[in-house]
């Protein structure tokens, strides 16, 4: 991703005091969507932290208002830490930029700036007017990776877009079909020993989906692997996890397990909906949405819609758990921001194995999805890779 220059030279208390702000800010993950996750802590003249805080979307109230209100009339004097620059604004809250000049507060320092906008440097630009010392830039890469899927949905309205897959050193999701008892490229069901990842992947996985607002797939994997598609950390979210559904023709079976613990929670997108079958999925809490056919002639419907529509739904964040055709319909749609791959140390070779996309392919490498600014991860034996197609960012 295109990074932001850093403006100052940041010392180690800087960033001592900001790596605890972005602790505190993690804490809302799941929990402030559709609103950035952000932490503060408020140091008093002589160093001291008198307050912290951390925004949730339902406690409406910000960060920097809520460790100003902790630190009271000690915050008269002192530093201001936030991993990202205070609004300036009128929203649900009043512009906290004001509240931040109203406490006294004689030094700021932010990690980034705010990619909303409205704001996008004017409250740095203010506290100076006003005489505040204000510096920028300390853990500027962590900051921008742990709000990356709101400076994707400020700006555009729709969700950022992860694509995950697990699969074997040579790229395959699955032997060939009907030659194992393995599960699918979502890994669900099957004895451990189907698993094509470690366990200690699979549990990343878990993180993955508890920090995303929606997870999405095919049809043909709920026919298949009749997964229930949830996050199964066991942390607090502030809405569940929305469960989507790609069905260009209704197939969704109705005694599928996530049909029977749907609870307003699941959407399916169909391109053709039989009237009697559509009713049956609305009676079971189930909304079903009608799309055109993407423009690749997959008969899938289009993507770019389906990310529309839950951009409207203030959905922020999007992982795609797909089977092979799916992963290559996002792909070749050009809707994905980024991707998490893992890779076990196994090798399935052969023509018939899975491969993590199938479809036509593209058939130039000048045509290749190229992944950029990427990451290694290890859990276990396995590694993962991360990367990003499209920088969020712009």
């Amino acid at each position: 991703m295109q990074r932001t220059p850093r403006l100052v030279t940041t010392t180690s208390t800087d960033e001592h005091f900001m790596r605890r702000a972005l602790e505190l800010a993690r804490k809302g993950t799941a929990l402030a969507s559709p609103n950035p996750c952000v932490g503060a802590v408020v140091l008093d003249s002589g160093g001291n932290i008198v307050g912290e805080g951390f925004h949730t979307y339902a406690g409406v109230k910000h960060a920097e208002v809520l460790a100003l209100e902790a630190a009271g009339e000690k915050a008269r004097g002192g530093s201001l830490y936030l991993n990202l620059e205070p609004c300036c604004h009128e929203g649900r809250t009043g512009p906290c930029v004001d509240a931040v000049l109203k406490a006294g507060i004689k030094r700021v320092v932010v990690a980034m700036r705010d990619p909303n906008p409205l704001v996008r440097g004017k409250s740095l630009e203010k506290l100076r007017g006003a005489g505040v010392e204000a510096t920028e830039g300390v853990l500027q890469d962590e900051a921008r990776k742990l709000n990356e899927a709101f400076a994707k949905y400020i700006r555009t309205k729709l969700p950022l877009v992860t694509l995950k897959a697990g699969m074997t050193l040579d790229g395959k999701i699955a032997p060939p079909p009907g030659e194992s008892a393995y599960p699918s490229a979502l890994g669900v069901g099957g004895a451990s020993a189907g698993w094509i990842t470690s366990m200690e992947a699979r549990t990343h996985v878990q993180e993955l989906r508890h920090a995303s607002d929606a997870i999405l797939v095919g049809v043909g994997t709920i026919v298949a692997d009749d997964p229930l598609l949830t996050d199964r950390t066991g942390l607090e979210r502030r809405r569940p996890l929305v469960r989507v559904i790609l069905d260009s023709r209704l197939r969704l079976p109705l005694e599928s397990r996530l049909v029977k613990t749907a609870r307003h929670d699941v959407l399916v997108f169909c391109s053709f909906a039989e009237e009697k079958k559509k009713q049956q999925l609305e009676e079971r809490g189930i909304r079903v949405v009608q799309v055109p056919l993407g423009p690749g002639g997959d008969g899938r419907p289009d993507l770019s819609k389906v990310l529309e529509h839950l951009g409207a739904m203030e959905i922020t964040s999007l992982i795609i758990e797909g089977g092979t055709l799916v992963n290559w319909a996002a792909l070749v749609a050009g809707v994905v921001d980024k991707v998490f791959l893992y890779y076990a140390p196994k090798i399935l070779a052969g023509t018939g194995s899975v491969p993590f996309a199938g479809g036509r392919g593209f058939r130039r490498m000048s045509e290749a999805a190229y992944v950029r600014n990427i990451s290694l991860h290890r859990f276990g034996e396995d590694f993962a890779v991360e990367g990003y197609i499209r920088d969020p960012y712009l």
